[in-house]
């Protein structure tokens, strides 16, 4: 099977139900390992993780870096906040020749945000192994990236369009890269990338390939067996994806104008932590943010149609605590990690139920508590009742005293 890892784009996602069944080895033949200490890190690297302030690997981290830096194709699922960026870093770090100044690993992230976010942690954990990182995305100088490419580094972390502008300019040389990983592969699978990742893929040699997300629908799977050499999975299971230490409610609004003094009424238990807001399209993002600070409310928005930098400002003014709630789309919703979010409020209910985890899984980061709350119209409560039912969960009506709860 190995020999055919390089056979051009693959068409479509194949396997139209009826194909062959999936044969993942899935994680009861991994082996556990309950210290960073018992899976033969570089004494440079344990450095890293424990100036980072990591104690004890998480428990996709404890099933999942050892096959990665063994060498084999892993697919690695687990819900939010459980370390899978660092886990992606992690194992980056550990697989590089430092004295090679080339690029040796290559992450897809569906975000730049994201992106940004993987390529810090690789700089952080690397810190002792004097590991070279750059972030590859689009919003940025394309001069930037040609002269860092140029300088040489180790790996890039970065989004599908850009990476593979890089490639084809060849200012990213991709012969010495031995592995690729795709975070959120859920996402990178899905329509919007899927060509640009086999664009990508088809100027790669023969590479290691990891996917990373919380949630990896059928469909996902199938394709992955066209570029993973029998993978090993390890999984978490989905009614184990329900983030224990987060309390999710809804709160029945029979109108969707009542929504927002609803909203109102809940702003001074936003601002006792922080608070991300979701709305489902960009232009409700504007409304609402417009509105809120017309009724003498600060908040902060975000979404995918403003430009880079004033992306980047918004994050790190959020990140630093100096602004307490943010109005977001779902750009936001996978896999950023902002310590102190402890309550999401899902303004509009996601359009997706994989959605649903990403977006309340920001707030009780690594086993952290957090609230989610749910706006709920007549015509939503199928949808909530779905959610519920698909991640074996309960969302109680929010009690009166939710306050106390953040």
């Amino acid at each position: 099977m190995a020999a055919n890892r390089r056979g051009g784009a693959p068409a479509g996602a194949g396997g139209g139900g009826g194909g062959e069944p999936l044969n993942f080895e899935t994680t009861e033949g991994v082996k556990v390992h309950t210290t960073f200490e018992t899976m033969g890190l570089r004494e440079e690297l344990m450095r890293g993780i424990y100036a980072y302030g990591f104690e004890k690997p998480s428990a996709i981290q404890q099933r999942a870096i050892v096959p990665i830096i063994s060498g084999r194709d892993v697919i690695a699922q687990a819900q939010s906040g459980t370390g899978k960026t660092s886990l992606i870093a992690l194992t980056l770090c550990q697989l590089l020749d430092t004295s090679l100044r080339e690029i040796q690993s290559l992450i897809l992230s569906p975000t730049r945000e994201l992106a940004g976010q993987t390529e810090k942690i690789i700089l952080a954990l690397g810190d002792f192994m004097n590991v070279q990182a750059h972030a590859c995305v689009g919003g940025k100088s394309l001069g930037e990236d040609i002269r860092k490419l140029e300088h040489g580094v180790h790996i890039v972390s970065g989004t599908p369009g850009r990476v593979f502008d890089m490639i084809k300019r060849r200012s990213l040389r991709t012969r010495h890269i031995k592995a690729m990983v795709l975070d959120e592969a859920d996402e990178m699978l899905s329509k919007g990338f899927k060509e640009q990742i086999y664009d990508v893929y088809r100027y790669l040699p023969e590479t290691q390939v990891v996917l990373v997300s919380a949630t990896l629908p059928h469909e996902v799977l199938e394709m992955s067996q066209k570029f993973m050499t029998d993978p090993i999975r390890v999984l978490v299971k989905r009614d184990e994806l329900t983030l224990e230490g987060i309390k999710q409610f809804f709160v029945a609004v029979e109108r969707e104008e009542w929504k927002f003094d609803t909203l109102c009424d809940l702003y001074d238990t936003l601002t006792i932590t922080q608070a991300v807001i979701f709305c489902n399209t960009k232009r409700k993002v504007d409304w609402l943010t417009e509105k809120m600070r017309q009724n003498n409310f600060t908040v902060s928005s975000m979404h995918g149609d403003m430009p880079q930098k004033e992306r980047d400002a918004i994050m790190a003014e959020f990140r630093s605590g100096r602004s307490r709630v943010l109005i977001s789309t779902d750009v936001w919703a996978r896999g950023l990690d902002v310590q102190q979010v402890s309550l999401v409020i899902n303004y509009d209910l996601p359009n997706s139920r994989e959605l649903y985890i990403h977006r309340i899984g920001r707030s009780g980061r690594y086993g952290r508590k957090g609230v989610a709350i749910n706006f709920v119209r007549n015509d939503d409560i199928r949808i909530l009742r779905d959610i519920e039912q698909y991640y074996s969960t309960q969302i109680d009506e929010m009690p009166m005293n939710v306050a106390e709860l953040i």
